[in-house]
């Protein structure tokens, strides 16, 4: 039996756990999902019923992680050292690996489906401010970095970069020549082209 199981469909977030397990170099067992039938056992786990979810086996037990961010963390903490932030870069893997969980996410769904704040009073209470803000926050830390931590791959860089990728790839995200440039580093990393490189082509 596999170390993790991984709760899979292709259409779906779930890729970014598989690009992260690639860069640890482990192998999950995927669980297929359909949106139709979700299987018993997500639901146990994840009510919400959403991938990606892992399940960690351990001797002492299972543990169970959902949200993207997370689960790349996660698995930079058990398997890839390497892969997580020196004392001197957590300031910046904990920023934009949350920045990008929040800020962008939230921006780029909302303007995707249509909605953005009105005035500076919905701006406030959303808390990401607006898009554009947004934007070139990103785009002001990628123009001076070549990674979240500066010169160095990390495990956040899986997570902001999956947002930086597929919203260039999907037009949700403004095309910025940082962002082109941070995605074709990205692009160039074997784990990527195993997984969500070898889905694109």
């Amino acid at each position: 039996m596999a170390d993790y199981t991984l709760f899979f469909n292709p259409m779906s977030r779930a890729l970014i756990a598989q690009w992260a397990f690639a860069e640890v170099g482990v192998e999950p067992e995927l669980s297929l999902v359909t949106w139709e039938d979700k299987p018993a056992a997500l639901l146990e786990v994840n009510p919400m019923g959403k991938v990606p979810t892992i399940i960690h086996h351990t001797a002492s037990g299972e543990r169970v992680v959902t949200e993207c961010a997370a689960i790349c963390h996660y698995l930079g903490e058990m398997e890839a050292p390497d892969l997580l932030p020196r004392e001197e870069e957590k300031a910046d893997y904990f920023r934009w690996l949350f920045f990008a969980a929040g800020p962008v996410e939230t921006a780029v769904t909302n303007k995707a489906m249509g909605w953005e704040p009105k005035d500076e009073k919905q701006e406030m209470t959303v808390g990401f401010g607006n898009y554009d803000r947004v934007v070139d926050t990103l785009d002001k830390w990628l123009t001076a970095h070549d990674f979240v931590c500066g010169d160095r791959f990390t495990m956040a860089d899986v997570y902001v970069g999956s947002q930086v990728d597929w919203g260039l790839n999907f037009g949700t995200l403004t095309d910025r020549p940082s962002f082109r440039a941070y995605q074709s580093r990205l692009q160039g990393r074997d784990a990527y082209k195993a997984t969500l490189g070898a889905i694109g082509g």
